[in-house]
């Protein structure tokens, strides 16, 4: 048998997936191959390089409860002019999260990792999802994280390449081509609870990406269930923390933890029709009760 982690993207809600591991290897449940995107491209590669021992998923949750948004998306006003006027290819540069993968992933080469490691990107051109499985972890990381207009695509042997989560996959469907038999997808997940819409460029492009790659996910776990058995670990609900705010990190761990622990002790992960627990839904807040 062999098992793949897919870990989705989602932003500053990718550090819920620092906890989803810490219950998995506190139950002796590791990794054969990883498949991540976007955020969860950084996690499943400081994995697949340090792997799961409680002193590495320590610090992994230690490098995202340390993390501002600066950090990971530098706006600046110089920067955004110039890409108003098409002098940049996006609002932010990648500088700051290309020196947070230089600075925590020991590796150079996406092959050098000690448990196989996948990246899923999208060709800009086609909207095709591209698979990266060696050279440079870097710009490998960096293309799966691209948000459009937020990042800069990057190239990557003569494609251009942006963020994983506009492709038509969700990680799952390329589990089963590596021939996983045994998937546990870890979702970022998505706010289901916010008070109200966000209002920043940044937060909308965040908050829609992480929609588009849960229907992705609903919809792979669904097509690919006769495939392999795959193990749905739930999303933390509800949730009103925007994907583009890094200020409670702590709490998203705790809670991926917690709730995953719980999850896997009462066997939620054996539930028939798995991708329901992924389903798109809002809660109704005393904002929004108002307006009715």
């Amino acid at each position: 048998m062999s098992t793949a982690f897919v870990l989705s993207g989602g932003g500053s809600l990718g550090a819920v997936q620092v906890g989803m591991l810490q219950a998995l290897a506190e139950r002796g449940i590791a990794p054969d191959l990883l498949v991540g995107t976007s955020a969860g491209a950084v996690n499943a590669a400081w994995v697949a390089t340090r792997g799961m021992s409680a002193v590495s998923l320590g610090d992994l949750a230690g490098l995202w409860t340390g993390l501002q948004r600066r950090d990971v998306f530098p706006v600046s006003a110089r920067h955004a002019l110039l890409a108003m006027v098409g002098r940049r290819a996006a609002l932010c540069s990648d500088s700051g999260l290309r020196e947070l993968v230089l600075a925590h992933i020991g590796i150079d080469d996406v092959a050098e990792a000690a448990v196989p490691l996948h990246v899923v990107a999208t060709d800009l051109l086609s909207g095709e999802g591209v698979l990266v499985s060696h050279g440079s972890v870097v710009d490998a990381v960096l293309a799966s994280a691209a948000i459009p207009g937020v990042f800069p695509p990057v190239t990557i042997a003569g494609q251009h390449l942006v963020d994983g989560g506009v492709a038509q996959c969700g990680g799952v469907s390329e589990a089963v081509d590596l021939g996983a038999s045994e998937i546990y997808v870890l979702p970022a997940g998505y706010p289901c609870a916010l008070d109200s819409a966000p209002t920043s460029a940044l937060a909308v492009a965040v908050q829609a990406l992480t929609l588009l790659i849960e229907q992705r996910l609903i919809v792979e776990v669904a097509r690919f269930g006769g495939a392999a058995t795959i193990k749905v670990l739930p999303p933390l609900c509800p949730l009103a923390i925007s994907a583009a705010d890094f200020g409670h990190a702590a709490e998203l761990v705790d809670r991926g933890h917690r709730d995953t622990a719980t999850w896997l002790d009462e066997g939620g992960v054996g539930l028939a029709a798995p991708e329901r627990f992924l389903s798109l839904h809002r809660h109704r807040t005393r904002a929004t009760a108002r307006l009715r």
